[in-house]
């Protein structure tokens, strides 16, 4: 065995639950991400919150003690915008339902920001706390009009903060939505684009995503067919884990970042007739169509990766979450 990020290049890291929560660090982030650069891994961030530009990302960052630049910064609003000079081209007219961070991403893609009312060919539409109900009303006059673009940065229902989990981009971007009958194109993760651009810009092999929500970060390293580790300090729970369908399942499940730096073992599985059996230290866990019984002491972490090893060996190809009878001896 050997620790886990030994086999990879590069980490590609979701910020909000993985890094921090609001302005505060997660404990142990940072003194991880600063030594897997130590350590020569590049380390960049894919974020889907569009209300900050890339450059004042890294400056958090810098400031809560992570050594980058605005270079290891991709953020949804910068997708948004790319996506609309690509399908519309240069100079578009194009309305922002969202931060000014958001506006100086479509200018710099080469859009034309417009206000309301002044014939836009498309909504951007990103996440802004500040932002006002008549702000959501103006995206839904213009998009009554069915030849205007819509694009959300992301659709991300809940965002970590420091005092708890709030309402995301997703409920703002359902609001919307529920006025106007229409679904937006959406330009961040779970999009592949995002992942691809900042592959590409690092020049790297092996990138690593790790991410905390199944549906945006390990949903769009899936589609970008790139590995994931999913990390338990943001929205999931363990028991969302268990659940997943096989799209959003990560290939590797982590407590923390700390623990990318320790050995990592997998649990060893037997599936045979719709039952299957994993082991892990000692900890065992059968599953069958039903559910799945874990048996054994050790490290929570260790439990649930045997428990999800199990019951995914019998539902490999899940298109849906699943509901399974969970027991613990």
């Amino acid at each position: 065995m050997s620790h886990l990020l030994a086999s990879f290049d590069a980490i590609l890291s979701d910020l909000d639950g993985v890094v921090y929560a609001g302005p505060d660090p997660i404990p142990g982030a940072v003194p991880a991400l600063n030594r897997a650069q130590r350590e020569g891994v590049a380390v960049a961030y894919v974020t889907n919150n569009a209300s900050r530009s890339v450059g004042t990302v890294a400056e958090h960052l810098n400031v809560l003690g992570l050594h980058t630049d605005a270079e290891h910064v991709v953020s949804s609003a910068q997708a948004a915008a790319r996506l609309a000079a690509d399908r519309l081209g240069a100079g578009a007219p194009v309305q922002i339902c969202g931060a000014e961070a958001l506006a100086d991403c479509a200018r710099d893609a080469g859009l034309r920001v417009v206000a309301p009312g002044e014939e836009p060919r498309a909504v951007l539409q990103g996440f802004e706390p500040t932002l006002r109900w008549q702000d959501l009303a103006e995206a839904a006059y213009t998009l009554a009009d069915e030849q205007v673009l819509w694009i959300a940065s992301n659709t991300d229902l809940t965002i970590p903060k420091e005092r708890g989990i709030a309402p995301g981009n997703g409920t703002l971007v359902r609001a919307v939505a529920t006025a106007t009958r229409r679904e937006p194109l959406v330009a961040g993760k779970p999009g592949a684009a995002i992942f691809h651009t900042i592959v590409e810009r690092l020049d790297v092999r092996r990138p690593l995503v790790v991410g905390d929500r199944l549906d945006t970060d390990i949903l769009g390293a899936h589609r970008a067919d790139l590995l994931s580790a999913a990390v338990m300090t943001g929205v999931q729970t363990w028991e969302d884990v268990l659940r997943a369908p096989a799209d959003q399942r990560p290939d590797h499940l982590l407590a923390d970042l700390g623990e990318l730096f320790e050995d990592y073992a997998a649990p060893r599985v037997n599936a045979d007739g719709g039952e299957a059996r994993a082991e892990l230290h000692g900890i065992t866990a059968q599953a069958d169509a039903a559910g799945v019984t874990v048996r054994g002491d050790g490290p929570e972490v260790l439990r649930w990766r045997v428990a999800c090893a199990a019951w995914w060996a019998v539902h490999p190809r899940a298109e849906e979450p699943t509901e399974p009878e969970l027991r613990w001896r």
